[in-house]
């Protein structure tokens, strides 16, 4: 079980003005919200349409089965619970890239074994959901997963675009079912920050991702490592992974006070025991502008 909570609190409300509607439920919000996040004037073609599109179909498009138990809620799982509620994250995310520059976000955590890399990986889809091109990186090199995921091939990715040893058409997949794309880390790396050095890895991704509307990173965790902070310097706004059981008050304090504050969106509160479907419709019969907070996900 999973909870999601003060996420994108920011985008709660559209001004000082506003007159918020009331919706009967959940699904009616989310409705709306995707509504509000694809309304463009006429004439004007959503962001990524136009621009890098040839590019883009230069990527070998692979075929991926995900078994039915998955974690990966968003593929597997699509008329569940969790599903909606990252979909419901993803129109948020994309309401609020209305109104300011959004389009890197880092997905950490504190400590290894919070689910970051479920959570990046669902996020990932529920925004290619939304008709947006989205790059899902790999940006934990020393223990890369995503791969073995997906069933990629896990000798080439972005530790080999960086030592120089291949090129960007070959490293970047689609993967149709899932309808994002994907940027393996490759070979896991002892020392990725000698790799990463800040200057080079920004003019290199800044390549990498033209084209996209979205980068989702998964990045590694927060303590005790320095990568993450070079991805989060790269990143328009970071999301906090975290589960109880496993994180400590002192580790979360000392994850928070690293992040910069104006890019903190909000957290991810995996594996909880306390979420059911009668909490989640609960909190949007008291306001339309109300965030989910309870989900489902297998742990």
């Amino acid at each position: 079980m999973s909870q999601i909570f003060d996420a994108l609190h920011q985008s709660q409300g559209d001004g000082p003005d506003s007159s918020p509607r009331k919706f009967s439920n959940a699904r009616e919000l989310l409705q709306k919200v995707e509504h509000d996040a694809d309304n463009h004037p006429d004439g004007e073609a959503p962001t990524g349409q136009l621009v890098g599109l040839e590019r883009l179909q230069q990527f070998p498009t692979v075929q991926v089965s995900l078994p039915a138990n998955s974690r990966f809620v968003s593929y597997s799982q699509t008329d569940g619970l969790a599903a909606e509620k990252f979909r419901f994250l993803a129109t948020r995310l994309r309401h609020l890239q209305q109104k300011r520059a959004l389009k890197r976000i880092v997905i950490t955590s504190s400590v290894p074994a919070e689910g970051k890399t479920t959570v990046a990986a669902n996020l990932a889809c529920a925004l290619a959901g939304g008709r947006q091109h989205v790059l899902l990186v790999e940006g934990d090199l020393r223990r890369p997963s995503l791969a073995r995921h997906f069933g990629l091939d896990k000798s080439i990715g972005f530790s080999q675009l960086l030592q120089g040893q291949s090129d960007i058409a070959k490293n970047i997949f689609h993967l149709e079912s899932q309808g994002f794309y994907i940027l393996p880390a490759g070979n896991s790396q002892t020392n990725p920050a000698e790799l990463m050095e800040p200057g080079r890895l920004g003019t290199f991704f800044d390549t990498v991702t033209t084209g996209f509307d979205w980068v989702v990173i998964d990045s590694p965790p927060m303590l005790p490592l320095a990568d993450t902070t070079i991805w989060m310097r790269l990143a328009d706004a970071v999301l906090l992974v975290t589960r109880p059981g496993v994180t400590t008050k002192s580790q979360l304090q000392r994850s928070l006070e690293a992040i910069e504050q104006s890019k903190l969106l909000g957290a991810v509160l995996n594996a909880s025991t306390e979420a059911t479907a009668n909490k989640y419709y609960y909190h949007y019969a008291k306001s339309s502008a109300a965030i989910p907070i309870e989900s489902s996900v297998a742990k």
